[in-house]
């Protein structure tokens, strides 16, 4: 099993969450978050004073798969977040030991 993370502009999260519905996806864990990268977070202008934005609002999204699922969930994530613009996001593949359903018991790939 997989967990994969996700981080995505905010705008694009519903968009994503019906394609990785489509693509078999039966739950996810979604937070909003704040950071930045290559882009380095940016000006902006309020009641006529600039202050600096040093992160920039996102969306986390954490999704546990089978193995078999990576690579299809990985480029579904992929095509729909993309916009061609910095900030687009990044994902990360981590290796998951072990999962638990909490009411019935269930183990690792029952589990999810």
């Amino acid at each position: 099993m997989k967990l994969i993370i996700a981080t995505i502009k905010p705008f694009k999260l519903e968009e994503v969450r019906e394609a990785l519905t489509e693509a078999g996806i039966r739950g996810m864990m979604v937070t909003e978050i704040k950071g930045f990268g290559s882009q380095s977070g940016h000006t902006e202008i309020y009641r006529g004073a600039e202050y600096a934005v040093n992160f920039v609002p996102k969306v986390k999204i954490e999704i546990v798969v089978t193995d078999t699922m990576v690579d299809q969930i990985v480029e579904t994530i992929t095509k729909t977040a993309q916009t061609g613009k910095i900030g687009d996001g990044k994902i990360f593949v981590i290796d998951v030991n072990q999962a638990v359903r909490v009411r019935t018991g269930e183990k690792d790939e029952d589990a999810i």
